[in-house]
């Protein structure tokens, strides 16, 4: 691989503004357009249980009228320059992204920080976004693969924040504000720790200066920390549980626990684990046994979720509702195998050329270097990280991946939460 076309050391530049905001610019002379990306921490963690949602509402709010313009001229503003800009919400953070041609990038800067600083929520346009998530929720709740996902996570995540969906309930969402929206964009947006990503046809210096100048005098001395997440206890048994959907036809289960957080030294060779237990190739072994040998689901996987806390370790499938009980005992059957005996050498050595091989492909855009750096950032991965990540990928052996599989992974350990319909039992 050629180090010198990835990001690093000497050709990121990294600015911490007075007021904290931390800027991270990467040029690329090639390209005639430029995408800013970036986070403030005000996540669906700090949403209280009775207004579960609010960070989510509030953060899709931003864009439905500022003290300068309505929602129809901030639009037409970016529109008519061929430019965009979205705003939304995820556990820990609001996050934004916006692109634009590069001599463009003051609009995207000037749209960003009008929309994060000066909102006024309209009413008008805050009851039509209402209805619209309250549709979404509508939606959910026929949703067999979120619905087992909602109760994956009140099992594994028991006591523990995690363990509320992002999104809220119909209840909650009904009983959130105009008032409520304005308080908690008042108290937690403001620059402490906030993380602007710029990547693109641009000066580096052109592009710190273009924040300074229309966000650097912003100040919020009632902006709190970012709270401390619990202790997790891993799961000491088996726990499922069913939730009955009429009028499907297709069940969903997703079974695991919490796995490593993105920052915890097991992560890497958990996410190249998971590669061969059900991503590589054709969803790796638990695609292979459960959906082409035996036939069992119409689609069989699993996923490795790393974030700030411990994400979680899922194996999910879509089956008919009565090949259910043989599908949960399959996949349990694979994740007995990956514990109890080393992955095989070439299983590594393909899953290590896939990861070494997709990271300059997932860089050949702005948008992936942007979203990239804002990784280095949010994880403390130190700016040369992807320069050494060959050799961390390499430096993985089969003893360790066994190693770490049996620290997060038990067959008998696992959380297991299907919905669908299914028929009653005699």
């Amino acid at each position: 691989m050629n180090t010198r076309s990835l990001p690093g050391p000497d050709n990121i530049t990294r600015s911490t503004l007075p007021n904290g905001i931390t800027v991270l610019v990467r040029p690329n002379a090639g390209s005639l357009s430029v995408v800013i990306s970036g986070y403030l921490n005000a996540g669906a963690l700090i949403d209280p249980d009775d207004k579960l949602g609010l960070a989510g509402f509030t953060a899709l709010s931003l864009m439905r009228g500022t003290t300068q313009r309505d929602f129809q001229q901030i639009y037409d503003g970016l529109e008519t320059n061929g430019a965009s800009l979205g705003i939304d919400s995820g556990t820990h953070t609001t996050g934004f992204y916006g692109n634009a041609l590069a001599e463009d990038l003051d609009l995207l800067t000037a749209t960003l920080s009008e929309t994060l600083r000066q909102p006024v929520f309209p009413a008008e346009q805050v009851e039509r976004l209402r209805n619209q998530l309250l549709t979404g929720l509508a939606i959910r709740a026929q949703d067999t693969s979120e619905i087992a996902s909602l109760a994956f996570d009140e099992i594994v995540y028991a006591n523990h924040p995690y363990r509320r969906p992002e999104d809220g309930y119909p209840e909650t969402i009904q009983s959130i504000t105009r008032d409520d929206l304005v308080s908690f964009h008042d108290q937690h947006y403001g620059p402490s720790g906030m993380v602007i990503s710029i990547v693109g046809g641009i000066d580096p210096k052109q592009a710190v200066d273009s924040v300074m100048r229309f966000m650097g005098d912003w100040q919020n001395p009632s902006q709190p920390n970012p709270p401390e997440l619990p202790t997790l206890l891993p799961l000491n048994e088996m726990i499922s549980r069913q939730i009955s959907i009429p009028g499907k036809t297709e069940a969903d289960v997703i079974m695991g626990v919490a796995g490593p957080p993105r920052r915890s030294p097991d992560f890497v060779a958990a996410s190249l684990g998971n590669n061969i237990l059900g991503q590589f190739g054709m969803y790796g072994r638990i695609g292979e046994s459960v959906r082409e040998r035996e036939g069992l689901a119409y689609h069989a996987s699993s996923s490795l979720s790393g974030g700030i806390g411990p994400g979680p370790w899922l194996f999910f499938a879509g089956v008919n509702p009565k090949n259910l009980e043989k599908t949960i005992a399959l996949i349990r059957k694979e994740i007995a195998r990956f514990v109890s005996e080393p992955v095989s050498g070439e299983e590594l050595a393909d899953s290590q050329s896939n990861y070494i091989g997709r990271l300059p492909l997932s860089l050949e855009s702005n948008a992936g270097v942007a979203s990239a750096l804002l990784n280095l950032e949010r994880y403390q991965l130190g700016l040369d990280y992807y320069l050494h990540y060959p050799d961390l990928i390499n430096a993985i052996t089969p003893a360790k991946i066994l190693e770490i599989a049996q620290h997060y992974l038990n067959p008998d350990c696992l959380a297991i939460a299907s919905a669908g319909t299914f028929e009653a039992s005699s």
